[in-house]
């Protein structure tokens, strides 16, 4: 009962530290350091804010199963209410992730996914787009704190900008936003979500999914999964022409070994149920999974044109979800039945 108590001590000291730095949230445009590049999509300063904010120390890492993610969740759950998204769910915002520990010792722990929407032209009907970044990180290793701004502050803010955009420009489809819990422990929050009967995955026909967009100082953007559906490819290159990063295809076909970006993250569950993606993503740099990977290493006039160019994809899929439902394959059985607990790299 002691631990208890004392996980909810600290679960509050968190959310009131959430509820002071919200007071300074940036409203209104202002000159944003290291940012030239002037967004037609995003809102760059809450996007960078909430990046910031996921990643800064007093959050411990946010690793699964912690009040550091516990609090982290509250954030974008305030972000997602302000901007005035609609819950999912009929029970709100949280769709509950039982996380099993690391190397299967111990008992599991609560976690969360948020899922938002974004109703089409006919709510409820036709094919679905669903975003996800993950939210949680690696949380504190030897006395360390791993505050992952990259790896996924960075998406899961992005997450938010994007959805703050689609409310203000309706999309012609339905398109789902999920900050998914436990991808750092195998994808436990995107198996939660496929699992879930209140989740139409009969509707879904593409899932975007945003992990490690903040920092290039090449200004380089992938977007692996066209190698799987090659319809996409002529989608992202169509973006690719006047994008305001260099968006580039690869980093998803079985000769790229350890390369191969296909199930490193948790589009590959999606891709496991035969459902087409795009992940968007950096390469690897010196800050992946180490504790040096804080906001002041990202690179943010590349993250808001990274946030830009995925907005206009996102908008092209939307316009030709059409013809990308057809295009998702029969699961695999083997592959649906078995969820893994294993720790990935993203």
């Amino acid at each position: 009962m002691q631990g208890k108590h004392w996980k909810t001590a600290v679960v509050l000291g968190l959310l009131g530290l959430i509820a002071a730095l919200w007071a300074f949230w940036p409203r209104g445009p202002a000159p944003i350091p290291g940012v030239t590049y002037e967004a037609q999509y995003i809102l760059p300063g809450p996007m960078l804010h909430l990046a910031d904010v996921l990643a800064s120390d007093a959050l411990e890492g946010r690793g699964a199963g912690t009040p550091g993610n516990e609090a982290g969740r509250g954030f974008i759950r305030k972000r997602f209410e302000d901007m005035g998204l609609t819950p999912f769910l009929a029970s709100g915002w949280e769709q509950a992730v039982p996380v099993l520990p690391r190397d299967g010792l111990g008992t599991p722990v609560p976690g969360a996914n948020l899922i938002g929407w974004v109703p089409g032209n006919t709510p409820g009907v036709g094919p679905v787009i669903v975003v996800t970044a993950h939210h949680d990180h690696l949380g504190i290793r030897d006395g360390e704190i791993y505050n992952g701004a990259d790896d996924n502050a960075s998406g899961t803010a992005m997450l938010t900008a994007l959805a703050e955009y689609f409310i203000h420009a309706p999309p012609t489809h339905d398109i789902i936003f999920v900050a998914l819990d436990a991808e750092e422990v195998g994808f436990q929050g995107a198996r939660a979500f496929i699992r879930d009967g209140a989740i139409p995955m009969d509707r879904v026909a593409l899932n975007i999914n945003l992990d490690m967009v903040s920092r290039s100082e090449a200004g380089e953007l992938y977007a692996a999964g066209t190698y799987h559906t090659p319809l996409l490819a002529a989608l992202v290159e169509e973006v690719a022409a006047t994008a305001p990063v260099k968006l580039l295809m690869g980093h998803d076909r079985p000769e790229d070994g350890p390369n191969d970006w296909t199930n490193q993250s948790d589009h590959a569950v999606f891709h496991q149920l035969g459902i087409p993606f795009l992940y968007f993503g950096v390469e690897d740099h010196p800050g992946y999974h180490q504790p040096t990977d804080d906001f002041s290493a990202i690179t943010p006039d590349f993250y808001v044109r990274a946030g830009d160019t995925v907005a206009q994809v996102i908008t092209a899929a939307d316009r030709q979800l059409g013809d990308i439902a057809p295009l998702r394959a029969p699961a695999p059985a083997s592959e649906t039945t078995t969820p893994s607990t294993e720790e990935t790299p993203e």
